[in-house]
């Protein structure tokens, strides 16, 4: 892996973060964990089913964007650590599963930092508390080098999910840290996790 750049951007638009994205995967050299959150947004994936959303995004004060990463429909917003790794997989991880995987188990990491036994859940993508989400993976691999990524919801409104089937999932559950835990999390902390379990697992 090529040294790492980590990038903590706060607040950014999902325009705006897809257009550094696609200029960051252009470069060649560094490798790149963006870290931030987005303003009210539901993003469609590729194979997204319109109808997995169930308002007009609008009335709640959300954007509706289409995604070029895979997946279906979900929900970004304050509250909700989201990271795009920008980073070359070859030559030795040329391995979709795998870096999915990678992915997870850094999220799996994090929450077992604050006592929480997160896990997988067979044939579905993402890190999972029994049968409710903590966190959601949908990337892009264009010649290797990665975009998109994983969004953790730390003290995320979850109401904003019961207005979608999030990623097309209608029989399970959305879950945060806060929720779990009955109290506030400090985002800055959660940075700070993901930072050391990211270098871990990808070193």
């Amino acid at each position: 892996m090529n040294a790492l750049r980590v990038r903590e951007l706060g607040r950014v638009p999902y325009g705006e973060a897809s257009d550094l994205q696609r200029a960051l995967h252009r470069e060649t050299g560094d490798d790149y964990l963006l870290l931030l959150e987005h303003p009210h947004v539901y993003t469609l994936g590729t194979r997204a089913d319109p109808r997995h959303v169930l308002v007009r995004p609008h009335t709640v004060g959300a954007d509706l964007v289409h995604a070029d990463r895979g997946g279906d429909v979900t929900y970004h917003g304050p509250g909700q650590l989201v990271g795009y790794p920008i980073i070359d997989l070859n030559p030795d991880r040329r391995d979709v599963h795998r870096y999915v995987r990678d992915l997870e188990d850094v999220l799996i990491r994090v929450a077992a930092d604050y006592g929480i036994e997160a896990g997988r859940v067979p044939g579905l993508t993402g890190v999972w508390v029994g049968d409710r989400k903590l966190a959601a993976i949908g990337v892009r691999i264009a010649r290797w080098v990665t975009s998109h990524g994983f969004a953790l919801n730390v003290t995320t409104d979850l109401d904003y999910f019961n207005l979608i089937v999030p990623c097309g999932v209608a029989d399970r559950g959305v879950t945060s840290l806060a929720a779990l835990l009955g109290r506030d999390v400090d985002g800055a902390e959660v940075e700070t996790r993901v930072v050391r379990h990211f270098g871990d697992v990808f070193s």
